[in-house]
């Protein structure tokens, strides 16, 4: 759970400024700021040839992720673990099944300890509550 203390509101309002965007939420997400915009913004939010991203980044001094928000479960699955690649998404009884493209992206997905996918699981069931468990083959 992130605190919104005045510094957090204050960078939220630099990047809203920037990039002509508005923030739908902010968090932490493998251990980088993520700022998700509303749907259809993420183009505008990053900038020709990503030029608002590097702006902020040198702003904030550190790297930030930018995703969309998606009112489908699985598309906003596949949007916040960009860039890894998906090969196949599935939603059976609210457990989600994730087919990677090879063993790398796979272990990428799980992280160390399962710790990247129970974090996907965590940001994940806060917009869709039913989701129950997301799994990596």
């Amino acid at each position: 759970m992130i605190k919104y203390d005045t510094d957090l509101i204050r960078q939220i309002n630099l990047f809203e400024k920037i990039t002509g965007t508005q923030v739908k939420e902010f968090f932490t997400f493998k251990d980088k700021p993520t700022y998700m915009v509303q749907p259809g913004q993420l183009t505008k939010a990053l900038g020709k040839n990503k030029a608002n991203l590097l702006k902020l980044e040198k702003l904030f001094q550190r790297p930030i992720r930018i995703i969309e928000f998606n009112e489908d479960m699985l598309n906003f699955i596949i949007n916040l673990i960009a860039p890894l690649k998906v090969v196949k998404i599935t939603d059976e009884e609210d457990i989600v099944t994730i087919v990677g493209p090879d063993t790398k992206t796979k272990g990428l997905m799980i992280g160390s300890k399962a710790k990247n996918l129970r974090e996907t699981e965590e940001i994940v069931k806060k917009y869709f509550p039913a989701l129950n468990e997301i799994k990596v083959i």
